[in-house]
């Protein structure tokens, strides 16, 4: 079985030499992470429910396109913020497979590429259950992303 941690210790011990602050070190990932999940993902999810339950068809269009816009970004950097807690982590020399915060963060990302994937189909020929389908995948992830982010700071507090 591969282990995570030799693997990753390379990279890791490359970022150790370049002396970032232990606070920086151990903190960066949760304040960067905490404004991509607190404004990127506030904004992405009200836009996409906004997009589908506003009145207004302007207002709708222009919820739905932002939403499309900012989507893909806040993915981005939540699979950057990902691999950069790990990498974190392993720069601290902590496990990374011990703690449930590693876990929801994997089954964020795991629902968010399925969400990506049935936009990327164009919601199967824009089949309205597939639409409803991403907007409750794209709900829970957030939802996780709070319970994620409670963990994070027991985890943070912890090392």
């Amino acid at each position: 079985m591969i282990n995570l941690t030799e693997v990753l210790e390379p990279i890791a011990s490359e970022f150790r030499s370049l002396r970032i602050p232990e606070p920086i070190v151990h903190w960066g990932h949760p304040l960067m992470m905490a404004i991509v999940v607190f404004v990127m993902g506030s904004f992405v999810g009200l836009a996409g429910w906004r997009g589908r339950v506003v009145e207004d068809k302007d207002a709708a269009i222009k919820s739905r396109s932002a939403h499309r816009k900012i989507a893909p970004w806040m993915f981005l950097f939540m699979a950057l913020g990902y691999t950069g807690g790990v990498l974190s982590l392993v720069m601290q020399h902590k496990p990374i497979l011990e703690s449930p915060h590693f876990y929801t963060g994997s089954v964020v990302l795991l629902l968010l590429l399925i969400n990506s994937a049935i936009s990327l189909s164009g919601f199967g020929g824009n089949k309205p259950v597939l639409r409803t389908v991403h907007a409750y995948v794209g709900s829970t992830a957030l939802c996780i992303l709070l319970v994620h982010a409670v963990l994070g700071l027991k985890l943070g507090i912890s090392l």
